[in-house]
């Protein structure tokens, strides 16, 4: 099997490899789950309560943001980069902001601009800031 050297020690190709595809199906899951909680609070809170699908949205996103950090340090990342938990929370956070940014403007664009059902918008916005939040996140948190 071929080894890469890394700062001295080697380590298998193939086991670095299994471990991001087998972290990327645990987001992949994390994430449907977080999900289902975003979108089940955007319809709720639009449909039901009556507020501004907008402001449906950010309260679901946020809802989402809290399920996907409990189960990405639970369950889906095997190493954390920052060893401190209320800085990891904050960067993870931030990054999160990031995302719910392209959340909002996705979702305002595509309903408001192109007249898209806003359950629909979300749902491709979704694609999206599923990419971001994995790669970011990924890279700077959980090495």
């Amino acid at each position: 099997m071929t080894t890469l050297v890394n700062n001295g020690t080697e380590t298998d190709s193939a086991a670095g490899i299994f471990s991001v595809n087998s972290e990327l199906a645990r987001y992949f899951i994390a994430s449907g789950i977080a999900f289902l909680v975003d979108v089940g609070t955007l319809h709720l809170f639009t449909q039901i309560a009556g507020l501004h699908y907008l402001v449906s949205a950010a309260t679901g996103f946020v809802l989402g943001l809290c399920t996907i950090y409990v189960l990405s340090i639970r369950w889906v990342f095997s190493k954390r980069s920052v060893k401190n938990s209320h800085h990891e929370l904050l960067i993870f956070s931030m990054i999160g902001i990031g995302g719910l940014g392209i959340n909002e403007l996705g979702i305002y664009l595509l309903t408001d601009k192109l007249l898209f059902h806003y359950l629909a918008s979300k749902i491709v916005v979704t694609v999206f800031v599923f990419a971001w939040n994995f790669g970011i996140r990924k890279l700077l948190l959980f090495r």
